[in-house]
């Protein structure tokens, strides 16, 4: 299977998680380096992959053994498409697993600050580095024979093989984390990949993207109208301001008093946000509502499940007072437009395999009668 580049404004880097909660942060970093990525399942073939067009692909970390029974795997036909590729931890080790490496359980586990020893004459993406660097591993198994073909860059303790490359098919593998901050270098590593393994040049910004969504959101929602769960946060106050460019009068934001505010926080939104943004504003006094549905409820979890839930209902009800103002408008409500951050993502176990430390409402918590 081949593949066939598009021109670099539809070529995104893609990020394929493998149930690592790092994978929203290596699309950062990728984007921190000016160069615009996407983060894809690792349920995706090879065949979807290609398909998005990419400039290269990073296989990201995650919590399986390459060897136990149903884990995730990569096959082996990705790495004969002429896209190079960057495997992290466990995506490194799938890629060593598949191209016919040894992976296997060496008994010394590394996790933390562990000392790293660049070991190739080339370096290739350890390059302008020092010999001796500090990198943050997460591992029980490693790579302890590099596939044919390939160079062997560096060694820890624990990983008899830390990182390798094949310059010639642009294919590269760290078994450390260079997305976290923890790793001296490892932004240089991403980059490194980036700019010279895949030639890519760093000419995307945030600019690029806010232009690019304001003409998808108006394509999207026409004519319609659309309502904004507005809580005043940094998130959902992005949301609405992008969307209110958008599409203007189309949009009102919706701000629910559930009753667990700072004091005076509904009145700083309800002047601040309008003055800002000169958007729409619906205030719900719902402080009745969410109080009775949390009353006698201890558990973090199921209270948070609760207000996820009990937000929707009172933006159901926003949208009938708010449907009454548009009847003679011609334009029902057809969209709800809520804003999300990274940590949202990461915390409420995004990503396929992702474990889940908290639950937030704005994440997957929208209930299935939702009209």
């Amino acid at each position: 299977m081949t593949h066939t580049p598009s021109t670099p404004e539809q070529q995104p880097v893609l990020v394929v998680d493998y149930g690592a909660q790092y994978a929203q942060l290596i699309a950062r970093r990728v984007r921190e380096a000016n160069v615009y990525s996407e983060i894809v399942p690792h349920t995706f073939t090879t065949e979807q992959i290609l398909a998005k067009n990419p400039a290269a692909i990073i296989l990201s970390g995650g919590p399986s053994s390459v060897y136990a029974d149903g884990a995730p795997s990569v096959g082996a036909d990705l790495f004969e498409a002429g896209v190079p590729v960057l495997g992290i931890c466990y995506g490194f080790q799938a890629m060593a697993n598949a191209l016919g490496g040894v992976v296997a359980e060496t008994g010394l586990r590394e996790y933390g600050a562990t000392d790293a020893t660049a070991s190739g004459a080339a370096r290739s993406i350890l390059a302008g580095m020092p010999e001796n660097q500090n990198v943050w591993m997460s591992h029980g198994d490693s790579v302890s024979q590099a596939p044919e073909g390939f160079e062997v860059l560096a060694t820890t303790a624990g990983a008899p093989v830390a990182a390798f490359a094949n310059e010639a098919k642009r294919l590269y593998g760290v078994q450390w984390h260079p997305e976290v901050k923890h790793s001296d270098h490892g932004q240089q590593v991403l980059e490194n990949f980036l700019y010279h393994g895949a030639g890519l040049a760093p000419s995307w910004t945030a600019a690029n993207i806010l232009d690019e969504q304001v003409e998808k959101i108006r394509e999207q929602v026409g004519d319609g109208r659309a309502i904004c769960g507005l809580s005043g946060g940094v998130d959902s106050a992005v949301a609405a301001a992008l969307v209110q460019r958008a599409i203007g009068d189309q949009l009102t934001c919706v701000f629910v008093n559930h009753g667990l505010l700072r004091e005076g926080e509904a009145e700083q939104v309800e002047t601040d946000f309008v003055a800002a943004t000169g958007a729409k504003l619906y205030i719900a006094d719902e402080r009745e509502r969410f109080l009775t549905a949390l009353d006698g409820v201890t558990d973090p979890e199921t209270k948070r499940k609760i207000i996820g839930r009990e937000f929707i209902r009172a933006f159901e009800a926003a949208e009938t007072a708010i449907l009454a103002e548009a009847a003679d408008s011609g334009q029902p409500v057809k969209f709800l437009v809520q804003g999300t951050l990274y940590p949202d993502v990461v915390e409420s176990g995004g990503g396929e395999g992702a474990s889940n430390i908290k639950s937030h409402h704005n994440v997957g918590g929208l209930p299935e009668d939702l009209d």
